[in-house]
């Protein structure tokens, strides 16, 4: 529970920053393993998708 914690951060902080490379390879492998945090991955990347088609 507590890396997909981690990882539900991380998913949220790559649309406001680069994330360094030890945090996406660590993102990376807790994606391949973890189905619930594809979904969020997923599900937050479709909302911003949907959001940046509302901005002026």
């Amino acid at each position: 529970m507590k890396k997909c914690r981690r990882a539900a951060a991380l998913i949220s902080q790559q649309a406001d920053r680069p994330l360094t490379l030890p945090e996406r390879l660590t993102l990376r492998l807790h994606l391949s393993a973890c189905p619930q945090c594809r979904e969020y991955a997923r599900q937050l990347a479709l909302i911003q998708r949907a959001a940046k088609k509302f901005e002026p």
